[in-house]
Order: C-alpha cells, then structure tokens, then sequence
C-alpha cells in the first residue's frame, strides 16, 4: 500500500511508521535543535513511560502552558502514544482564566515554560520544560508503551471560550485528526496534506487547535516541522529561504503583518507550494499582495476547534481570477466542503434550510468532537443527532455547495485570529462599580479583522473614562480580549424579553459591509 492511501488510526502509529520507514528525516526544528524521526519517536516511548512511572495512566490528563517549542511537541506525542489527554493551554490568558481551566480540566501535572512558571497557581506537580525536562525524558526507559491506544481513544482537549463566558474543553479523539489525509490524498486536496519530508513552519498559538493541529499534521504526513515560539515576520521570511520552506499556515492578519515588513521586499519565497490561511476571510487586496510576492498557491481554510480544524476550503483554483470570471462571489465564500464533511443549513427549528437561503450552519464529518469536557447541556445543544453538530456560525450554501458565513450567531469575535466572545468581556467587565450596563461587540479593524468594542452605560456622576474600563479589563481578563474602544450611551437597545440587541449596536460600524464579520 502506498504512503499516500494508509490510515493511521493514531498519531503514535504514524510517529513509529516514519520512523521506521525514514529514521534520518527531520522531525523537528527549533532553532539551533533537530530531531530527527528515530530520536522523536524514542522520546515520544520515554515521555509515555515517564509519565506513566509518575502514576498515570490512560485517560488521565496533563497539561502544558507556554510557547511553542519542540520540547511541547514531543510532550503531546509523548502524551498520545500513553494514551493521555493533552491539554495546551493558550500562554495569554490572565492568571485567573488559566486556574479555571486548570481546575475544571482536572490535570493532574501541569509542564510549563520557566517563565511563566511563577505566575500559575497549580496544586498539582509541576515540571518546567527546560533542560531538566531533557534530563527527565531521557532518564526514562524506551522499552515499547503496553498501553493500547485506538483510534476513537481521546487525544486532546482544547479550552474555547463559551456564550456564558465560562471556557469549555472540547475533547478530540485521534481519528477526529487522523481519518481526513488518507481522503485528502485520493481527491488530490495537496493544500491539506503536504508530502513527506516537505518544510512546514508552525508558528500559530499552540493551544488553539492551528497551533496543535499543525504540529500533529506534521507527524501524521511525515513534514519537517520548522518551530517559531510565536509569530514572527522577520523570522517567518528568514526561515522560509534558509530552509526552502514548502508550506505556511497563517492567519490574515498575520499575513498583512509579514508582507508589510522591510525584509519581504526582496526576499525569496519561490520554495514555497501554497499558503494556507483561517480565522477570517483575507482582503482582496492582501490576497493580490501576497499572490504577487509569493507567487504560490493560496487556499483559505475554515473549521472550528470542534471539528479538528479545517472542514471546509476554499481552492487554489477559486483565488484565481482567471478560474472564476462571471463567478467572482466565490471568492468571498469559504469554500466548500472537504472529501468526508456534509454540510447542511438549518432555521430554528433545525430543518435544513435550501440554498440561498441563511440559518444556522451544522457538520457531519468524522471529526467533529467526542464532546465538551463535563458539559452535558452544552453537548445536548450543540450535537443534535445522527453526528450533527450545530457550528453557531450563520451562514448560507449556494447552488453550487459553496459556503457563504454571514455573521456569528454566538457574537464570537475574531480579532487577529483569536476568538472573544462578549459575554465572556462582559462578566469581566461588570463587576466594575461605575459600571451600569455593558454590552461588548466586534467592529471592522484594518489590522486584526476585528477589534473588541465596549458600549457602557456609567452610573450617574460616576465620571467613568474609557481608560478605566480598559485598564479593569485587564486586571481580569487575557490583553486580546479586552476592549480596544469604549463608547458611553444612556440605555442599551434591548428586545421585549431584556436581550440586548448587538446587531443593532453593531449595524453602524458594519454599515456598507457585505457580512458581518471581517
């Protein structure tokens, strides 16, 4: 059978076949570092043995905080191949939003970066990912893991913030992952599964699932995966030529940032296949930009934590404007379903909806979630049967089963890749004693899509200012999600039942918009 048609139904199946097959391959890249497959495969056995010689054992969970690193990659295969659950935590939350999930994600050791160690209120054992986590990994037997691992095993649990501003854990399987490449390949989606070998940098979040999914994507299709700690332009530019860099994943914003550096004026990106990009649709004209100077493919890629990532794209060939003369509205779709995904729109009620026509947009695909961590009425709404499961995005489907995302029906914010919902900005926010009313809406923003806005409503002769209630923002909550703006009115617009009407809040911003996200 060739590499092209093989499922793995785990990450650690995957790891040990590559390793086997080419054990000199680079894995991993980080900086001056370099793993190659034999090695990353051997700590990934080490990592499972340790833990499971500090007592634990499948279906367990750990987690990690901090930047992206090859030592946090290798913990999350470590991890799978044990049969843990690994829990990344996004590094920018506030302290009190990392104890919440910490506490409900029930981690029984938490690995951490050392400089964030000392701001982590952890009850549990604590081990810094440094050097003395090299010390440690190594000191572990590489006897082979006894511990079965299968394909419907949980894998990840990732922490997206929720409508009543509380996070919840969206738990992953492996085969939530695993069951598209085998897919991909046969329908020729090459933007989506990179051949073995090929350069990949990873540079997005590690906690949210573009940053953790690149990661295990890598090892499931057998890249080289080059590691940033975060974001950065110079370095993204640099790296991309020192190591002919085939593929990069990027949110919009991102993009526009990386273009408008010194160094991309004359640098040389002819190494690079295609640009993937999610989050957010891309400006046209940062699409033609960066069409120009990269000359390469660029595919649009739209999903969400709970459906593993991507499950909808938008092709190489519908970004050219030669493919979609007389048809250039689908550009401004995102996409249509991948090989594997059905998609339907659905009214109120939950009767799909024909096309053209807008309601809610639901998956059905393997990937869709085991289900939120301890959430039982979360579950019950969002998974409706038959392996439904309701996105909360509004959307419409043409003719043609292009998707066409119109507006949020869960308020969500997407601001430079991050998603802020404003009832999570307003509990935050509330407690503020000159504060009366507050709703929170996104509004356009040139830079990060959209920028977090807060419309307040002061107690009389407070005197309140708009730095107060940014700066008691940040005491509570992550810097992204604070507001960047604040407008003082006297009553927030509400609905006959009390609901607090945002589109009607938010219909000035929009206004000559063709959706209502950005």
């Amino acid at each position: 059978m060739s590499e092209e048609a093989i499922y793995y139904p785990t990450y650690g199946e995957a790891l040990t076949a590559h390793a086997a097959e080419m054990p000199d391959q680079i894995a991993l890249r980080f900086g001056d570092r370099t793993t190659d497959y034999k090695t990353y495969d051997r700590h990934a056995t080490q990592i499972a043995n340790g833990l499971a010689a500090m007592g634990l054992s499948k279906g367990d969970r750990i987690a990690y905080f901090g930047k992206n690193s090859d030592r946090s990659v290798e913990l999350a295969m470590g991890a799978a191949r044990a049969g843990i659950v690994f829990i990344p935590i996004i590094w920018r939350l506030s302290p009190k939003e990392v104890d919440f999930i910490l506490n409900d994600s029930g981690a029984k050791i938490l690995f951490v970066e050392p400089e964030f160690a000392a701001q982590l209120p952890f009850e549990g054992e604590t081990i810094q990912t440094d050097d003395s986590f090299d010390s440690w990994r190594d000191g572990q037997s590489d006897a082979p893991v006894t511990t079965e691992v299968g394909a419907q095993d949980a894998l990840l649990q990732l922490y997206t913030s929720g409508t009543t501003g509380l996070p919840k854990g969206v738990v992953l399987s492996h085969h939530n992952g695993t069951n598209l490449r085998p897919l991909m390949k046969k329908h020729n989606i090459y933007w989506y599964c990179a051949e073995r070998g090929e350069t990949m940098i990873f540079a997005m979040p590690y906690g949210h699932i573009a940053g953790v999914g690149t990661a295990l994507g890598a090892v499931l299709g057998g890249q080289e995966l080059i590691i940033h700690r975060e974001f950065d332009p110079a370095l993204m530019i640099a790296d991309t030529q020192k190591y002919q860099v085939a593929w990069i994943f990027i949110v919009p914003a991102a993009l526009g940032i990386m273009l408008a550096h010194p160094d991309a004026a004359n640098a040389d990106f002819s190494s690079v296949k295609g640009l993937t990009y999610g989050a957010s649709p891309i400006p046209l004209d940062m699409l033609k930009e960066g069409v120009e100077r990269l000359k390469c493919d660029f595919a649009q890629l739209y999903g969400l934590t709970e459906t593993f990532g991507t499950v909808i794209s938008l092709s190489p060939g519908d970004h050219k404007p030669e493919n979609v003369k007389g048809r250039e509205h689908v550009m401004k779709s995102a996409g249509q379903p991948m090989p594997g995904v059905e998609v339907r729109i659905l009214d109120e009620d939950l009767n799909p909806l024909p096309a053209g026509e807008t309601g809610e947009v639901a998956i059905k695909s393997d990937c869709v979630m085991l289900g939120y961590w301890n959430r039982p009425e979360e579950n019950a709404k969002a998974m409706i049967g038959d392996g439904w499961f309701r996105t909360g995005d509004a959307g419409m489907l043409d003719e043609e089963g292009y998707l066409y995302i119109q507006d949020r029906i869960k308020d969500m914010i997407i601001s430079g890749g991050e998603n802020v919902y404003p009832a999570e900005v307003e509990s935050a926010v509330y407690g503020h004693p000159d504060i009366a009313d507050i709703a929170v809406i996104g509004i356009p923003d040139e830079k990060w899509g959209e920028a977090v806005k807060a419309v307040v409503v002061a107690k009389p002769g407070s005197g309140l200012t708009e730095q107060d209630v940014i700066a008691y923002a940040k005491d509570n909550i992550a810097g992204f999600k604070c507001p960047k703006t604040v407008d003082f009115i006297d009553a927030l617009p509400r609905n006959p039942s009390g609901k607090i009407l945002r589109r009607e809040l938010r219909a000035p911003y929009w206004e000559g918009k063709e959706r209502a996200v950005n």
